[in-house]
């Protein structure tokens, strides 16, 4: 699993509608996040560019928490901070769906590293102001075990030391859990873990040690996930890529084979590394109405996955720090700030959408902006895909795609993860060097694959790749808004092109898009 930029890292049921006082319940939240999401727009409406990024709000949770209430709820378990593991002892002699009010303090676990919190289906745990579990570098989970339908509001969780790979709040992926107005901060490993119909709103997840969250279930994926309204700041304090060069395990939240996500109203900004990582099946993504800005690395990728919205977003100064380390290695790869690598659309697998649909958004001032990437020798069963293990969504049994077989239809296309079907269409894309401090290599849009030379049984060698990646998959720009000095990248990294080019046979791309290479500022 994992992305390397030159080389390269069962169909589901729709997502439900959600009842209208969730729906109530999800525009308050966002409120007190001090940003509301827009509501779904139709297939039909109008994308003209965006004329600015100033004007949308951003989710300033952290340094603004919602208190919690000041006095125990009528029929909650009040929880003393003076008693260490009272959360934990109380939480096992009391029945399912008892409430249970922490009080103002610094709350503690028994010291032994595994002590938790093991909750009870329908559990609910609200913080007074100023309530804190912490795990005192000692602890490596607060909440944990298989519990369904558990809330956790208006408490800050740190301090806690998970493994890496491994979450401190919901740490066995459990399903249905609901995380309002919480604070998880300065924890090792990942803040917190996902499970099917997870709901975290208006959060702050700040400064963990790998992830703010890791949305990753190890018996399967993770289906009909909302993450809405939180601010997801400065993680991956243990830069892991440094540690681990290469291992594809950092940034603000990672996706793993998620099925159904709305993630709207975010404010994603400061990470080490990329802002949002889907990797690996995922499928049904929408990406809508966040401010993704200052991270490290891109602030969207979407690997090996399929079929996604992303719209409406405020995207800016991003990847200036690991755009600039690979341009001073004089490499000319187009590293990007919204990167898809092998993913695309896909009508076979059941979603919102049937294609990748980027459009309104705002990208202002990144380092380079869209690359569409498809390595040529990453695909099911092939020893380079960094994503071993793993076969496409529409081939289960990855021993198929073999000799001869994989040479012919269908596993000649099913067999690797395509990308296609991408619409790239009125957004704004804004460019003032000046600003990003380069000369060169970060102006860049994208569409290209290596030359495909490995493994040697494989049927994708040769520039057949990079041919249909460019000309016969349907990966198309349109009806966009350019200021500043944009250069364009087909094919394969050598094909830089300006803009006459790029419109011009044999690419025809962006009509009826506008080019004003002079106002980048």
């Amino acid at each position: 699993m994992g992305i390397k930029w030159r080389h390269s890292t069962l169909p589901a049921a729709p997502l439900p509608t959600a009842p209208l006082a969730l729906a109530l319940l999800a525009l308050a939240l966002l409120a007190t996040a001090g940003c509301v999401s827009t509501p779904d727009a139709p297939a039909a409406e109008a994308t003209a560019a965006p004329s600015t990024s100033a004007a949308r709000p951003v989710a300033r949770v952290c340094d603004k928490p919602a208190s919690g209430p000041a006095k125990a709820p009528a029929g909650a378990v009040t929880v003393d901070p003076a008693k260490v593991g009272d959360l934990a002892a109380k939480t096992k002699s009391n029945p399912p769906g008892t409430t249970f009010w922490l009080r103002t303090g610094k709350h503690r676990l028994d010291p032994d590293r595994y002590s938790q919190v093991v909750p009870k289906k329908g559990n609910r745990y609200l913080g007074a102001p100023g309530a804190v579990l912490d795990g005192r570098k000692t602890n490596q989970y607060a909440f944990g075990g298989e519990a369904r339908d558990v809330t956790i509001r208006q408490l800050t969780v740190q301090g806690f030391v998970a493994p890496q790979n491994e979450g401190v709040v919901n740490h066995d992926s459990a399903d249905g859990w609901a995380i309002e107005h919480a604070t998880i901060q300065k924890n090792s490993g990942a803040g917190l873990m996902a499970g099917d119909r997870q709901r975290v709103r208006a959060s702050c997840l700040r400064d963990n040690g790998q992830y703010g969250m890791n949305a990753y279930k190890a018996d399967g994926g993770v289906s009909d996930l909302v993450v809405e309204g939180n601010e997801i700041t400065g993680n991956n304090t243990d830069d892991w890529e440094r540690r681990r060069k290469g291992c594809g395990c950092t940034g603000g939240i990672k996706f793993w084979a998620v099925d159904g996500a709305d993630v709207r109203g975010n404010w994603v900004h400061d990470n080490r590394g990329a802002g949002l990582w889907a990797d690996t099946n995922n499928n049904d993504f929408r990406v809508e109405n966040n401010v993704i800005e200052t991270n490290d690395g891109a602030a969207l990728i979407y690997e090996t996955s399929y079929n996604a919205v992303i719209r409406k977003n405020t995207i800016r100064r991003n990847n200036w720090a690991e755009g600039r380390r690979y341009a001073d290695r004089e490499d000319n790869f187009p590293y990007a700030t919204v990167y898809l690598s092998e993913s695309g659309g896909e009508p076979r697998i059941h979603a919102r959408t049937d294609k990748i649909e980027i459009y309104q958004n705002v990208l202002e001032n990144n380092w380079n902006g869209i690359t569409l990437w498809e390595n040529a020798d990453r695909f099911c069963n092939s020893p380079a895909n960094t994503s071993s293990g793993d076969c496409t969504l529409l081939v289960r049994d990855s021993d198929r795609c073999e000799r001869p077989g994989i040479a012919t239809a269908p596993l000649y296309a099913d067999c690797r993860w395509k990308t296609q079907r991408v619409d790239i269409h009125g957004n704004r894309f804004v460019l003032d060097t000046s600003v990003v401090e380069c000369t060169e290599q970060c102006d860049r849009m994208a569409v290209l694959a290596n030359y495909g030379t490995y493994p040697d049984w494989s049927p994708y060698k040769g520039e057949r790749v990079a041919e249909a990646i460019t000309h016969k998959q349907h990966n198309r720009w349109h009806d966009n808004v350019y200021l500043g000095p944009w250069k364009f990248v087909a094919h394969d990294p050598s094909k830089v092109l300006d803009s006459g080019q790029w419109q011009g046979t044999p690419y025809e791309q962006d009509a009826g898009s506008t080019f004003q290479p002079q106002e980048g500022g």
